[in-house]
């Protein structure tokens, strides 16, 4: 006779317990056990419970390799879903053997779990095991499917309309939102959400959170007036009641330095949008700018060429967003624009904007506006390019290179890897909860009736056509941080603090997969011989690429070093890509005229006609400006149920080396935190969006 003392976790989230009947099956190398009930007077598997149970068999069953978890009815109570986290079980001769399982279990059903010891194909010897995780791959893939959202982005997770025979069942005790948001003038489709699997969505803590924020929030608006005032703004200073109690450091500063030019320069450095400006080193010629324009603002003793060649002239084209048609708003006809920025780095350390164009395409109709123009006609100039910078973050650099590129990542490691592979294992983390927020994010933003069509001058299409250029144009070495500054000529660059902490995070993050990586692949041909990884990597290439050969996305992997820049890509965007242009949102945005969705007059066509009531006239309405800002609001604000980088609560590795190199990871980012925070005293303006702590493990809002 032998014993095994077996320990179940149940989850911490509220309603992770169950009332159904749980039984145990243990496999082994030498033999497997009997269904056992795991019952003890009293409750069994309530929330946050480590139950213990002794389990007896015949006869010792070897190593332990796989368990199998049954939920049945009990007795008359009702069908009751259960959240496992892991299964610990002792055998007799005193070794532990974990399972972790992290998920829910629905329905009446069977889960087998593996032992946590991480194995690629390669690894697995026993028949039995081979077979396991094919047929896990083989009902992840039948479960979740490919679905194209737009015709030129990423595809999605399709969600069907009904649940397969496992986790039919709905969990009752898990909040849903019918898409209504009290005074909020959009009736919002989120059907995708309510059928999407119990593991891919919100837990209750974040479920509420998110929505009691944003309620009072919309009500607040709506008892005073604001979403229903298609009126534009009077006064600049109305701006600030939007929100009077949302006050930040940097909130506060931008409202009071949003005219000053250091400030319009610095946000190209460290604001929302930090990647796109690059080092000028020839004035293209559609943006014919002379030395006589711009010599007033480069200082004595010197001139535009000699600026472009010490490298001293930076360039913020936006030619992306050219040729996009507008709807209206509010029964208005909104206007857009496609301008050129040129901008100097400044002696004293300030980017400064010497000349702004507001189309692509020179001629008379189109003056080159330069700081020594009139004020509200400069002023107006550096609005039109703070509207285009708000689609160049909104679309590009959040919703596509953050969101849906990490979703397809997510979708395509579901689909490729068991829950044993070391890469599943090393990414999961960096997956959490990131289909859910995509799903409200799409009906936010890409629906009819949605954020795009009710507040944005480019509508629905329009804003989706400036993310499908986008993708045409993303390229893997534009997604590979390091090379990324290289390329665009900003690495030397004085104050980017942008770079400076995006960087350090990713030397930790890479350092810590490089430790992972080459734990589990000690050659090259590990690497492409295992086909679980080459799936996955072909995947993204067809699903999120598109297949496009010119992004350079490789097809496979052939050596340890291709697959360390592979994961280290995937999981930054995963984390700090996304910290780096979400946290900031509603502090950059809550003052409008910094950051307008859209503009109800044309570019103007000549100069010296710009007044302050033209200015008013020319910004956003009322209820345009409240409609963007209260959903900006919400997915800026991080729910509860938090987990920063590094924070890895649960327990996928249990080998020792992984363990060391994630307890390493964890110091290497409290230092890199230390580091930021002792700069940021010194700063009139502080950079915090990539210190660790404030940095998610996943894009999970």
């Amino acid at each position: 006779m032998a014993t095994y003392k077996v320990r179940v976790a149940t989850g911490t989230d509220l309603f992770s317990g169950t009332t159904d009947s749980i039984s145990l099956t243990i496999v082994g190398t030498q033999g497997e056990s009997q269904k056992q009930l795991l019952n003890h007077f009293g409750r069994d598997f309530a929330t946050g419970a480590v139950d213990e149970y002794t389990v007896q068999c015949q006869q010792d069953l070897g190593e332990l390799i796989i368990i199998r978890l049954h939920k049945e009815r009990y007795s008359f109570f009702p069908k009751s879903p259960w959240y496992c986290s892991y299964v610990q079980i002792c055998a007799p001769g005193g070794h532990t053997y974990h399972f972790p399982a992290y998920q829910w279990m629905d329905g009446y059903e069977t889960l087998a779990l593996r032992e946590a010891t991480g194995k690629t194909a390669a690894d697995d010897t026993l028949p039995i095991l081979l077979q396991h995780r094919q047929e896990e791959i083989r009902a992840k893939q039948d479960f979740y499917h490919w679905r194209v959202f737009v015709p030129g982005l990423p595809n999605y997770v399709n969600i069907p309309s009904y649940h397969p025979p496992v986790r039919r069942h709905r969990n009752p005790n898990r909040p849903e939102w019918n898409g209504y948001i009290p005074g909020f003038p959009i009736l919002i489709n989120i059907k995708a959400t309510r059928f999407l699997n119990s593991n891919l969505r919100f837990s209750f803590l974040k479920t509420a959170s998110f929505f009691l924020r944003l309620a009072p929030m919309s009500l607040a608006l709506k008892v005073r007036g604001l979403l229903d005032c298609k009126q534009p703004w009077k006064r600049l200073k109305d701006i600030k009641k939007i929100f009077p109690a949302t006050k930040t450091i940097i909130s506060e500063y931008v409202a009071e330095h949003w005219a000053e030019d250091s400030f319009f320069g610095y946000q190209y450095l460290n604001g929302i949008n930090p990647g796109l400006f690059r080092r000028c080193t020839r004035i293209p010629d559609k943006f014919p700018v002379t030395d006589d324009m711009v010599a007033p603002f480069l200082g004595e003793g010197t001139c535009l060429q000699a600026e472009l060649e010490k490298g001293n002239i930076y360039l913020a084209d936006y030619r992306i967003l050219e040729g996009i048609p507008t709807i209206e708003l509010n029964g208005r006809k909104q206007h857009h624009c496609a301008p050129l920025c040129l901008l100097h780095f400044s002696p004293e350390g300030n980017m400064m904007p010497i000349a702004i164009q507001l189309s692509q395409t020179p001629g008379p109709n189109c003056p080159i506006f330069l700081p020594s123009d009139s004020e509200w006609d400069w002023l107006l100039a550096k609005t039109w390019v703070r509207y285009a910078e708000f689609y160049c973050h909104e679309a590009i650099a959040h919703l596509l290179a953050s969101h849906l590129i990490a979703e397809a990542f997510c979708l395509a490691m579901l689909r490729q890897l068991p829950m044993c592979h070391p890469l599943y294992k090393l990414l999961i983390p960096h997956t959490r909860y990131t289909v859910q927020i995509n799903s409200i994010g799409r009906a936010l933003l890409l629906n009819e009736g949605g954020l795009s069509a009710r507040s944005m001058s480019l509508g629905l299409e329009g804003f989706a056509e400036v993310m499908v250029r986008a993708l045409s144009e993303i390229t893997y070495d534009s997604l590979y941080l390091p090379n990324d500054f290289v390329e665009r000529g900003v690495q030397d660059l004085p104050g980017y603090y942008y770079r400076d902490d995006s960087l350090a995070v990713w030397d930790a993050l890479e350092r810590y997969v490089t430790e992972i990586i080459t734990y589990y692949y000690p050659s090259d041909t590990a690497v492409e011989g295992d086909t679980e990884l080459q799936s996955w990597v072909q995947e993204i290439f067809k699903e999120c690429l598109l297949g496009r050969e010119s992004s350079g996305f490789p097809t496979c992997l052939r050596t340890v070093p291709e697959l360390i820049r592979y994961v280290t890509i995937v999981i930054y965007t995963c984390s700090a890509r996304h910290a780096a242009v979400n946290t900031g949102q509603l502090e950059y945005t809550s003052w409008m005229p910094n950051l307008p969705s859209s503009m109800r007059n044309p570019p103007m066509q000549a100069k010296g006609l710009t007044t302050l009531e033209t200015f008013m006239d020319t910004l956003p309405d009322v209820r345009t400006t409240c409609i963007v800002l209260l959903v900006l609001w919400t997915l800026s604000r991080e729910p509860d149920d938090r987990r920063p980088l590094g924070h890895f609560p649960d327990i996928h590795f249990v080998e020792e080396a992984p363990r060391r190199s994630m307890e390493a990871f964890r110091q290497r980012l409290a230092q890199i935190s230390h580091d930021i925070r002792q700069r940021n005293k010194c700063l009139p303006v502080p950079y915090y969006y990539l210190d660790p702590v404030l940095i998610e493990n996943s894009v999970s809002i």
